[in-house]
């Protein structure tokens, strides 16, 4: 699991929290590996991408519209993330869609995006998820426990 955003932009930060969450309240089996890569996630994937030995199941954990309301978790497909958060000049940098394409088609991972819309990323910094964003770090941390710690994947 990775967990995406900038601590420093508000609700941009939600994604280090679950897996700060993750590993500070979560047995995370041996089979499981929980990141907060920050802004990083793409040299990550590349690194993944190039690699011999692929995981199975890649979870992405992030703050961005879902069509739902705010701090409300939405699951959706590569194909559904914004593409303004894909492109080489995002403060988000977000992966982009051909790397996660191409581990997905040829790679044969699966794919999975957990993402709560935030309710402010402010223009200048600004620590702190907002009350509703921080409800959902627990629930999405819920989640991914018995959603993908249960067992390894197949």
């Amino acid at each position: 699991m990775f967990g995406c955003g900038n601590i420093l932009y508000g609700d941009d930060g939600f994604g280090p929290a679950v897996a700060d969450h993750l590993n500070a309240h979560c047995r995370v089996p041996d089979f499981a590996c929980v990141m907060d890569v920050g802004t990083a996630i793409r040299e990550l994937l590349f690194n993944i991408i190039i690699s011999e030995v692929k995981p199975k199941v890649i979870v992405l954990v992030d703050a961005m519209e879902t069509g739902l309301g705010v701090g409300e978790l939405g699951h959706l497909r590569v194909e559904q993330v914004s593409p303004e958060k894909i492109n080489d000049f995002s403060l988000h940098l977000m992966p982009t869609l051909n790397m996660l394409e191409e581990l997905h088609a040829d790679g044969g991972v699966k794919i999975d995006v957990l993402a709560v819309k935030p309710e402010c990323i402010p223009a200048e910094m600004t620590q702190g998820l907002t009350e509703k964003v921080e409800k959902a770090v627990a629930e999405t941390a819920g989640y991914i426990a018995d959603t993908y710690f249960s067992q390894p994947p197949l």
